[in-house]
């Protein structure tokens, strides 16, 4: 009964079943979440990680169907490492190895050269769960003074049960399009922990209302705007027979509209998290926070001109993880460049095995190195600071919005198109205008420093 309806909605949407399945079950967090809030936030830790466990599984049985054993097999191996290991490197190792193969194998025997949704889609979030689980719990054997403190707030001091383990990696507010957060998080929404009024149910009804209706006009303006703009027109003659122009102003359009797929999937669920109380982040002037797993900073996304401000307002968590758990555990490298790099690498094979991801996040160190360079220039020279906080600002402003989305589509077009061969036609129709633009800003920026920046400030720089 429910596959033809499935069927016959998907048909009126316009858009492929699994998308239809992956949408519904998003938005069935809400109701699951109030459930909880209703019926078993008094009820005792077992009741809650069942019922966490078995709505997930039901979401992931729903879109995936017997393929919900991959998960199963994962979260039942990395709680098996836990307990036999213990808290030692070689149990980091051995889950970091583990679940990453398990990931790549995935991705090998599944790919094709279109976006799928399949059972790795929410694999490769339940992925970096359970290697931060292992991370946390090798933290909570240390000594707290050799702990940071976003790895004491995460530390375990004990070895958690199954069920925790299968409660966490299932909660439906995050089992199938994230946000990351750590089992101590979780173990604390279970306690009844994460709430503004201590001993009830957290106000939060308000503010998760407000991120579904910020997460649902995303979604509307995606699929208003997106048959519009679709990633096939880049392989048609006709993209290749329009001028120049249009090209690079496509590409802007595009890259804008198609990064609205992810922004609505990731704002609605943080609005199941703020729901049950996962996103409450205490008080800031008597007033309650609730972005503890805020995914997007939808304002700063919309409005920043700059390239940075667009990667700190997208997938916050990820990158949050990656930096906790890659890049500042790479310090012993001595070389932050080193370390970025490195981190900037994992995140490449976590997304997939599509060489076009190795083009988009090595066209990501390209563009936010010159882009730190540039602004380092005009921190430095009293003419280009003066000039920015002019009556020009408004048109440098408006010039840097378009530079920024072009290039933000730039590398997002191998992201998406996947195969070399797609991707490479597409920057052939635009002359490689991107890395021509950044490559050549790159070598030219020492020499704009000697001619724009004072000496004084040259050798102060030297200096530090």
């Amino acid at each position: 009964m429910a596959a033809p309806l499935l069927e016959k909605l998907s048909e009126s949407l316009g858009s492929p079943e699994p998308a239809v399945r992956l949408i519904l079950s998003i938005l069935i967090g809400y109701p699951f979440a109030l459930v909880y809030r209703r019926f078993l936030f008094y009820q005792p830790a077992t009741v809650i990680h069942w019922f966490h466990t078995l709505s997930g599984l039901a979401l992931a049985a729903f879109n995936f169907g017997s393929q919900l054993y991959h998960s199963a097999v994962c979260i039942l191996v990395q709680f098996l490492m836990l307990r036999l290991m213990g808290r030692t490197v070689t149990a980091v190792l051995s889950s970091f190895t583990f679940q990453m193969l398990y990931l790549l194998a995935g991705y090998y025997y599944t790919a094709t050269e279109e976006y799928d949704i399949k059972w790795t889609m929410p694999h490769c979030v339940l992925t970096l769960k359970l290697i931060g689980l292992s991370f946390d719990y090798y933290d909570g054997g240390k000594e707290p003074s050799q702990l940071s403190s976003e790895q004491k707030s995460g530390a375990l001091p004990s070895v958690p049960s199954l069920l925790e383990v299968l409660g966490f990696s299932y909660f439906y507010g995050g089992f199938l399009v994230g946000p990351q957060f750590t089992l101590r998080s979780y173990q604390k929404l279970v306690a009844g922990e994460l709430t503004d009024c201590p001993g009830k149910p957290p106000n939060s009804v308000i503010p998760a209302m407000e991120r579904f209706a910020v997460g649902f006009l995303c979604l509307v303006i995606y699929a208003i705007f997106s048959p519009s703009y679709p990633d096939s027109y880049y392989l048609t003659d006709e993209y290749e027979a329009q001028p120049f122009w249009y090209r690079c102003v496509f590409i802007l359009l595009w890259g804008k509209v198609i990064l609205y797929k992810y922004v609505s999937c990731w704002v609605i669920a943080e609005g199941v998290c703020i729901l049950t109380g996962l996103g409450y982040n205490g008080v800031v002037d008597g007033k309650p926070q609730w972005d503890a797993c805020a995914n997007m900073k939808v304002w700063l996304f919309e409005t920043t001109p700059l390239f940075g401000g667009t990667i700190s307002s997208f997938n916050i968590n990820t990158n949050a993880w990656a930096a906790r758990h890659v890049f500042k555990r790479l310090k012993f490298l001595g070389n932050k460049t080193l370390s970025h790099v490195t981190t900037l690498l994992f995140l490449t094979i976590w997304h997939g095995l599509h060489s076009g991801y190795v083009l988009c996040f090595s066209m990501e160190f390209l563009i936010i190195t010159v882009e730190r360079q540039a602004l380092t220039i005009v921190r430095d020279s009293p003419l280009l600071t003066n000039l920015a906080n002019s009556w020009l600002y408004p048109l440098i402003y408006v010039v840097q919005q378009f530079l920024h989305w072009l290039f933000m589509g730039y590398p997002l077009v191998p992201f998406c198109l996947f195969t070399y061969d797609k991707w490479l036609k597409v920057y052939y129709s635009v002359y490689f205008c991107g890395h021509v633009f950044f490559i050549t800003a790159y070598l030219i920026m020492p020499y704009l420093r000697k001619a724009l920046v004072p000496k004084k400030e040259r050798r102060d720089k030297k200096q530090e």
